[in-house]
């Protein structure tokens, strides 16, 4: 077997046997029973709510939770607003780089508050090292959110009949203290160890072997790069992001960086089952997205190893695949494995230039975060999927003729116009985006380096980006406008709070109900049929939404090669 296939598969396998004990840990954590990091997070928590003035133990209704999400989430934009605004006059910006327009630090603002870092300025050029530092506080909040979201649907569907659902503030502490916090800092340690920069010094000047001298962007890397990727945020602290040698630098620092995005996705689906007493369920869920998540990233790891076909007509034989816009010490396989990990999880990190795969991987990586469902970023990816297990067990009631129940809960018409708005927002986003930059080609006159189909796919890209809260790029656009930068910054907000309240809603409003005792005639919503029910459901929105954008890019430029 090839070397690089078979690194490829021991990483996910590596990644699925840490993310069940890790699971578990994080369920025990949720669920406020005793753990080995009590003695070292603990004080650090009620120092945190004391100076706060926060009371952990207040239980909150849904309504109050979302409440408080938003509010806090409003304070840190207006935060790195001001920060991003005036940052060229504050201090630790040794390289002295400017403040940022009032329209691009909109865009980064709301990109990182929402866990999607949509990068519209280059790292190392674009922010100060007070800046980036904001960025990375903003990391792990951003993440800590969707964590925070996901434990009160595990709680509403733990408890009977309740009408709160614990504290949105200690869920977010304890998802920041004591998981990604801890996590970070091993991967953190790693890539020091491995040559990422942790220094507040500014730019190195050193002599190359040709007698040239190069000016070198340092920073503190090592600590962003970690959460990055543990928080499945995916910013770059460097431009060229993962495929920067100081982000990156080695085989194995490329390996880490891949388990660390997947590893808490994969953790939380285990969590749900731990926490509620489901774990057949858990299995189901993780079943369902494997099965989705294969089908795309086998076929991307195969294109890529195979050569271009343009290049191969003109007689180059290149054994080592697609390898434009590619890293050589990286390899196509794990470049392949790559694309489709950032974007079926929703972290946005890259290793390659996406704009130069080939037209169907690129079309996968859309479809990846078009579907938005397989594994996702920490917490909402959860949330995502479990919109479609309320349409699966709605239809599933219909086909059989019972009234459709979820975890012994009734779902009524109230739950379903909930669920298909969320279900369907996400294309709406992404549509009308990429439409209205296409019908007025003066919006983004100047912005293409590509025209026609594969200019298409960039408009495509960058709307689905935003709206799948992913932040990566067919970087052959030029995004830093007043256009893209507001209009994708609109989809931003849209795309990452209303996705998170619709499922939070339906949970709350199910947890008020009465619980129903399961009886023979139940639908069983943990078995290989129901998985196959929401798969199927998956496939058919994603399909009726996408199908006819994706034949006028992606596909289009594929058989125009041909």
């Amino acid at each position: 077997m090839n070397t690089e296939i078979l690194s490829v598969i021991i990483l996910f396998v590596l990644t699925v046997l840490l993310a069940i004990p890790l699971g578990r840990y994080i369920a025990r954590v949720y669920a406020g029973q005793k753990t080995l990091l009590d003695g070292v997070f603990a004080p650090l928590e009620k120092f945190f709510f004391k100076l706060s003035g926060i009371d952990p133990s207040r239980e909150m209704s849904w309504k109050q939770q979302m409440v408080a999400m938003l509010t806090i989430n409003m304070v840190w934009f207006i935060i790195g607003m001001l920060l991003l605004t005036t940052q060229g006059s504050l201090p630790l910006n040794p390289d002295a780089n400017p403040s940022m327009s009032a329209d691009l630090a909109f865009n980064t603002t709301i990109s990182f508050v929402v866990n999607c870092n949509l990068q519209h300025y280059s790292g190392e050029t674009g922010v100060s090292y007070l800046a980036q530092l904001w960025l990375m506080f903003l990391q792990f909040v951003s993440a800590g959110t969707g964590m925070a979201a996901a434990v009160i649907v595990f709680r509403a569907f733990r408890d009977k009949t309740v009408t709160t659902l614990g504290n949105f503030y200690n869920y977010l502490v304890l998802s920041c203290t004591r998981i990604l916090l801890p996590i970070s800092l091993l991967v953190a340690i790693v890539l020091i160890f491995q040559g990422t920069p942790m220094t507040f010094e500014g730019k190195d000047t050193i002599q190359t072997l040709e007698g040239h001298t190069v000016e070198v962007s340092r920073g503190p890397a090592a600590g962003f790069v970690a959460i990055k990727h543990v928080g499945t945020n995916g910013g770059g602290f460097f431009g060229t992001n993962g495929a920067h040698p100081f982000e990156n630098p080695t085989y194995l620092t490329n390996m880490l960086e891949m388990m660390a995005q997947m590893i808490i996705p994969l953790a939380m689906l285990f969590a749900f089952g731990y926490f509620t007493k489901k774990l057949r369920f858990s299995w189901m869920m993780f079943s369902v997205m494997t099965f989705g998540f294969l089908m795309l990233v086998i076929p991307n790891i195969y294109m890529e190893m195979k050569s271009n076909p343009a290049i191969a007509e003109m007689g180059v034989n290149n054994s080592l695949g697609a390898m434009e816009g590619k890293e050589i010490r990286i390899g196509a396989a794990a470049t392949g494995f790559w694309s489709i990990a950032t974007t079926v999880i929703s972290t946005g990190s890259v290793n390659s230039m996406h704009d130069s795969t080939m037209p169907l991987s690129g079309m996968n990586e859309m479809l990846a975060m078009m579907i938005n469902s397989f594994y996702g970023g920490v917490g909402v990816g959860i949330l995502n999927f479990f919109v479609f297990v309320i349409l699966a067990v709605f239809i599933s009631g219909l086909m059989v003729g019972r009234t459709p129940e979820l975890f012994g809960k009734k779902v009524e018409a109230r739950e379903m116009k909930i669920a298909m708005i969320v279900a369907l927002i996400h294309p709406f986003l992404i549509l009308v985006g990429t439409g209205l930059s296409t019908a007025f080609p003066q919006l983004t006159e100047g912005t293409l380096n590509n025209t026609g189909f594969h200019g298409f796919s960039e408009m495509l890209y960058e709307y689905t980006s935003a709206s799948a809260n992913n932040g990566s790029g067919f970087e052959g656009l030029g995004d830093n406008t007043p256009w893209w930068n507001i209009s994708t910054g609109i989809v931003l907000i849209l795309s990452r709070f209303l996705p998170i309240i619709g499922p939070v809603a339906i949970a709350g409003l199910m947890a008020e109900k009465k619980f129903i005792p399961e009886g023979e005639g139940t639908l069983k919503t943990d078995t290989t049929t129901f998985g196959l029910m929401i798969f199927t459901a998956i496939m058919i929105v994603a399909a009726l939404s996408f199908f006819p954008a994706l034949t006028l890019g992606p596909l289009a430029e594929y058989f125009s090669m041909r």
